[in-house]
């Protein structure tokens, strides 16, 4: 076990520590990490060459949000595709991930959350067109399947002509990375859920990690359970969440302009210059955005891979506006629900502790137990989400087999069981290492493929 975490610290170091440093004067410093330096210059480029389609295509994306509904046979619907990367992205991202960023870099991390979730749209959307344009039918489960492994496969085997293989070894180390990512993330559920119900309920760690990962094997080993669950579950959690957070914010209106004030401030290192200043912050931000979102991960093109729509556009709009409801809308209510709490009260707090303790400055005891549920239902939501990520994963790496998917799915409740008693840092590290080798093999193929969903939007638009 030492030799594992020793490891994943390692890799986790190479990809998220700084990798160079520039200086700020006064003799402070900023550290870049290596998927900062990859993950912001690619988010401008696509944001500038779709003319800053996050803004210029909002509407579009709220009327395809209300009207893609077609499909057919096996396959699911545009809103489902959205619906299910919906699941991922407002989970555990949402809570667990927002507390880490402002635990370490301050109110300020949720500034560069907001940028990383405005540059990222335009990637979300390049990475879901081709997911589109380069999707497969799918025997096991009916419909379709796709992803960046199946992209990555099909643009290294057209380079390659005479010489295609069955497999691309790009490919191959994208999905074996989005499986890593995926037991990484099981863990992050398993851990918060249960440190979450022992802070409301006093429930050994165990009692919890055991219901929920019964509960969890009823939905998951059920062939087509997914994404009816999530029809469900996801709308009505969401919405909860954002009503109860607009009641609290309407409360304490008159904080507001505090807490915005505290945001920009800190957001630029101007009260953590001791504590790392404005490093500390961006790179928090950013990281915890880049886990929130997905956008240049290659996780939700794997569910948008899977719908019908009448042109590939339209997918890549929806997950587009995926981003912005997660980061801007959902991660922001987290943000509140800690910030308009005392500082003094959340001082030495990390985790869902943190979270709990403004909870329940806010509701009473009631507080920690509501977030306590909704973690429970957003953890349902983001397991259930990225096995749907899964399928297609396992399918490029082992062919078409019951028994392949179904042994993922048990690595997967494993790793949730072993999260509900491991410690909080280890957790977080293997998702981000997981998540990490995903963006890189991902955009490695986005930009030469990007003329290809470029065109799309164009030809859309006329």
């Amino acid at each position: 076990m030492e030799l594992c975490v020793s490891i994943i610290e390692s890799v986790y170091r190479f990809l998220w520590g700084d990798l160079f440093f520039v200086p700020l004067g006064g003799g402070r410093e900023l550290g870049i990490s290596l998927l900062v330096l990859l993950l912001l210059p690619t988010g401008l480029y696509f944001t500038v060459r779709t003319r800053v389609l996050p803004v210029r295509k909002f509407r579009e994306m709220l009327r395809l949000t209300v009207t893609s509904q077609e499909r057919t046979g096996g396959a699911i619907s545009g809103f489902q595709s959205l619906v299910v990367s919906t699941a991922t992205r407002v989970g555990m991202g949402n809570l667990v991930g927002v507390v880490a960023a402002i635990s370490v870099g301050g109110a300020g991390a949720i500034f560069w959350m907001w940028v990383t979730a405005l540059i990222g749209a335009s990637t979300a959307y390049i990475e879901a067109v081709l997911a589109q344009l380069y999707k497969e039918p799918d025997p096991l489960y009916g419909g379709y399947r796709g992803g960046p492994a199946y992209y990555i496969h099909a643009y290294i085997n057209r380079k390659r002509k005479k010489h295609a293989r069955k497999r691309s070894l790009l490919a191959v180390l994208f999905a074996v990375s989005g499986l890593i990512c995926w037991c990484g993330i099981s863990q992050v559920i398993g851990n918060s859920v249960s440190s979450a119900f022992e802070n409301a309920f006093h429930i050994p760690p165990l009692v919890t990690t055991v219901i929920l990962v019964t509960l969890a094997a009823v939905i998951v080993l059920r062939k087509n359970a997914t994404v009816k669950v999530l029809d469900v579950l996801v709308p009505i959690m969401a919405g909860c969440y954002f009503f109860l957070t607009l009641f609290l914010i309407l409360k304490n209106i008159t904080l507001l302009p505090g807490i915005f004030g505290r945001i920009f401030s800190e957001a630029f290192g101007l009260r953590q210059v001791a504590a790392g200043g404005f490093g500390a912050v961006l790179m928090n931000g950013v990281k915890r955005g880049l886990f929130s979102n997905e956008a240049g991960s290659g996780s939700a093109p794997c569910s948008a891979a899977a719908a019908v729509c009448s042109h590939p556009a339209q997918i890549g709009l929806l997950q587009a506006f995926g981003v912005l409801v997660d980061t801007i809308v959902i991660c922001t209510c987290t943000a509140m629900i800690m910030l308009l709490a005392p500082e003094q009260l959340l001082d030495g707090l990390e985790g869902m502790e943190l979270l709990q303790t403004a909870m329940t400055w806010h509701l009473g005891s009631a507080g920690g137990i509501f977030i306590a549920v909704v973690l429970w239902l957003f953890s349902f939501s983001t397991f259930i989400g990225i096995l749907f990520y899964a399928r297609s994963n396992v399918a490029y790496l082992f062919g078409d087999s019951w028994v392949s998917q179904t042994a993922y799915k048990l690595l997967a409740l494993l790793m949730l069981f072993i999260g509900g008693l491991a410690e909080y840092t280890v957790v977080w590290d293997l998702g981000d290492v997981g998540v990490g080798l995903m963006t890189i093999f991902n955009l490695i193929i986005l930009y030469p493929l990007s003329k290809e969903a470029l065109g799309a939007l164009q030809e859309y638009e006329k």
